[in-house]
């Protein structure tokens, strides 16, 4: 079944920031168990943007979310030490959000990673920037997986983001990160796919619109995860819709599920 990363407990959204610096939990758990009731797999946890208080916001975020969180928490940051204060705060095992092969960010977080148990987030992203075709993608999903390998990251705990780029200013942007996506599952069968979807309809009109066919279309390439707001109940239809007409859905339990709560509805 496809799993969502429940984005929203981000400082970088300004009610979460204001939350954070106020330190007023009964705003944060009512976000945490709204996530929870749509359907989130994982809390994404991200305290980065109040520059010199990520460590202290990052640890009270913690320890406010994970009394009440019945799913592991994805913990967001591209500081090792941060990483590693949350890593030892946490009872189920996370999701590290996240490496990529750029060599600053690679030499710092893969000591880090090295023997640990949880799941990784690896941007196809590299010191040459975005990439440029669907061979570049995954040729860059190869080079990670054989670094994460190196420090014990198994293959089935690998989350490949091959990094969604506007169709608005290249007509074949959707059909590259499609092409990238069926590659890497030939090479990787046991590997994730995962990452942000909204960058695909960046400057386009009737946005939703695009994002919802999309993560349809990402599905049937091999994509079975995405960072989300699972409040927003469209995309979580089509979502639970395309699992079921995948046949990643046993006896439709989940569509069903889904429209006797009236999370799905035409």
């Amino acid at each position: 079944m496809f799993e969502v990363i429940g984005e929203r407990i981000n400082t970088s959204r300004k009610k979460v920031q204001a939350a954070v610096a106020e330190r007023d939990a009964d705003y944060i758990v009512d976000d945490v168990k709204q996530q929870l009731a749509a359907g989130a797999d994982y809390i994404d946890v991200n305290a980065g943007a109040r520059i010199g208080h990520e460590t202290e916001d990052m640890q009270w975020l913690i320890d406010t979310i994970q009394p009440i969180a019945t799913v592991p928490l994805c913990l967001d940051s591209p500081d090792p030490a941060v990483l590693e204060m949350a890593f030892q705060m946490v009872e189920a095992e996370p999701m590290i959000n996240s490496i990529s092969l750029e060599t600053d960010r690679l030499g710092a977080m893969l000591p880090f990673l090295e023997g640990k148990a949880c799941k990784v987030i690896a941007l196809c992203m590299d010191d040459a920037g975005m990439p440029a075709s669907s061979d570049d993608i995954i040729g860059r999903a190869v080079k990670l997986v054989e670094e994460l390998n190196r420090v014990g990251i198994k293959t089935e705990s690998i989350y490949i983001d091959p990094l969604v780029q506007p169709i608005s200013t290249d007509s074949n942007k959707g059909v590259m990160v499609l092409d990238a996506v069926r590659g890497i599952k030939k090479n990787f069968p046991e590997v994730h796919i995962t990452g942000g979807l909204s960058n695909i309809s960046y400057g386009l009109p009737q946005r939703r619109i695009i994002n919802r066919t999309f993560v349809g279309l990402m599905m049937d390439a091999g994509m079975d995860s995405a960072i989300i707001d699972p409040l927003d109940q469209a995309i979580m239809a089509t979502i639970k819709t395309a699992d079921m007409l995948l046949g990643h859905d046993n006896f439709c339990g989940g569509y069903l599920k889904g429209v006797r709560s009236g999370a799905i509805k035409s």
